[in-house]
């Protein structure tokens, strides 16, 4: 397949490991890299559907991307003082105290140990408010802050539910007001039916958890994810995307994802303070649901011991978040680098090296 897009000199063996991955790909991706503000790689290929190539302005769904989105909607809400990670949720959100969660803090909401990573009763997935209220009532699986474990699908609801009780506004009008209109960026939480995006791939194979071998916490699982990734009708329906999920469903090109991750590590978006806290570590160990190594912030994902974030010296301080199927945006803030691999293929994580292949290189080359 051919490459397109372009290279700074001293970035080829970046092109090269993406023509690697597109070579071998049934469907389309793009890696962008900034550099102190500006682009080093811009790369795409491949197919965006079929009979439809991958071209510079290509969106796709970030999946899990989306919390590295809201992570930074909700530090600069932190900056301005409307949120406080230390306060009490009950404090901006009273009927989350029910159940025994009334001294529970902001930050195990937002660094995964708040202990529910799934809906009882199962409700439409796509009902913000509904699954809101449902995880106020409820009691967690565990006494929160001693566990941590991905709340894959709840992240969202309850990350959404404080941002309106501090704001009165939806998550979606935040990404676009803070972040996409004032810098440009191709980049939506609730995206309309008429903005095309590139449609989602499972390859042979895909599933999730792949760290996970216990059949009992496997059921918990299906239920956390709900049969999302499993239904090609489920993942690319224009109700999907228009929904403002804040676990999962925002819409951008990898520019727009590398370009956000540079203007959040250069300070323009989240004074230096604030983003220190936020990508400082808040939780970390071996998930209690997946038996994967975790370690995150206020929301942000950081680098961890499987080498979610590149080799493991190509920035210990490195922040970001993964996506569902091989996504991987972030930025190495020592090294003044911020990227993005987008793609519509989805692969099991056990076998899928295309971002780690594609930080490599970019270690390489920096």
């Amino acid at each position: 397949m051919t490459i397109h897009g372009a290279v700074k000199p001293g970035y080829e063996g970046v092109r090269e490991a993406f023509g690697d991955i597109v070579e071998a790909a049934t469907g389309g991706a793009a890696f962008s890299v900034f550099r102190d503000g500006a682009p080093v790689v811009e790369l795409w290929g491949g197919s965006a559907a079929d009979g439809v190539p991958w071209t510079e302005d290509t969106r796709a769904v970030l999946f899990s991307g989306t919390k590295g989105v809201v992570a930074t909607v909700l530090a600069i809400l932190t900056a301005r003082g409307l949120l406080d990670p230390d306060e009490r949720v009950a404090r901006y959100w009273p009927e989350f105290a029910e159940a025994g969660k009334e001294d529970v803090p902001v930050s195990q909401l937002l660094s995964h140990t708040v202990g529910l990573p799934y809906v009882e009763p199962d409700l439409p997935m796509l009902d913000n408010a509904a699954n809101a209220s449902a995880l106020a009532a409820q009691r967690p699986l565990w006494t929160p802050g001693t566990k941590v474990a991905y709340h894959a699908l709840t992240y969202g609801y309850l990350a959404t539910e404080l941002a309106r009780r501090v704001t009165g506004a939806d998550l979606g009008v935040h990404v676009r007001d803070l972040l996409a209109d004032p810098y440009g960026l191709d980049l939506r939480l609730g995206t309309p039916p008429t903005i095309p995006v590139a449609t989602l791939r499972r390859a042979p194979g895909y599933r999730i958890s792949t760290f996970l071998q216990d059949e009992e916490r496997r059921r918990i699982v299906e239920r956390m994810y709900r049969g999302l990734l499993d239904s090609g009708d489920s993942m690319n329906s224009p109700e999907y995307r228009g929904a403002t999920l804040a676990a999962g469903g925002a819409v951008g090109t990898a520019t727009a994802m590398a370009r956000l991750y540079d203007l959040v590590r250069v300070g323009k978006l989240v004074p230096d303070d604030i983003l220190a806290q936020a990508t400082r570590t808040w939780s970390e160990g071996i998930d209690a649901i997946n038996d994967r190594p975790l370690r995150f912030g206020l929301g942000y994902e950081l680098a961890d011991p499987i080498g979610t974030y590149g080799p493991a010296d190509a920035d210990p301080a490195a922040f970001g978040h993964s996506g569902a199927g091989g996504g991987r945006h972030g930025a190495w803030p020592t090294r003044g680098l911020s990227f993005s691999f987008v793609t519509n293929e989805l692969q099991a994580e056990d076998v899928d090296h295309r971002a780690s292949s594609l930080l490599a290189a970019l270690h390489e080359a920096a």
